[in-house]
């Protein structure tokens, strides 16, 4: 498995956007069809599809980190961090994931997406 971290420039304040990262309604808007969260387990539907992750850590404003249940690799998880820049005053959102090697692009093309649709909600 190969890890991927993709930064964007997100316009919006910290809190708003880790709003849009961590809580149902807000991953229902971007992220996927719907979502729910029971004692740390997220179940996202996509699709009638439904896929579930751990909520491994997380810290307000800054980042929170999730574990697919289905995934074998021990290692494999996928992250959304919040980097508020001092200088420019610039957010960015630094996704972390992992892919099998030959499914690198299209993990990538993934996010974009979803990043797109992020952005959309946001007004960015």
């Amino acid at each position: 498995m190969t890890k991927i971290e993709i930064e964007y420039i997100i316009k919006s304040s910290p809190r708003i956007l880790f709003d849009r990262l961590s809580t149902e309604t807000g991953l229902s808007e971007w992220f996927a069809d719907d979502v729910s969260i029971k004692d740390n387990i997220y179940t996202f539907i996509w699709e009638g599809v439904e896929e579930k992750a751990e909520m491994l850590s997380n810290k307000d404003l800054s980042y929170i980190r999730f574990k697919w249940l289905d995934c074998e690799n021990e290692d494999a998880y996928f992250e959304f961090r919040i980097q508020n820049h001092e200088l420019t005053k610039e957010i960015s959102l630094i996704i972390t994931d992992f892919a099998i090697d030959n499914e690198r692009e299209e993990v990538i093309e993934l996010w974009e997406t979803q990043i797109n649709n992020l952005k959309y909600i946001l007004g960015a």
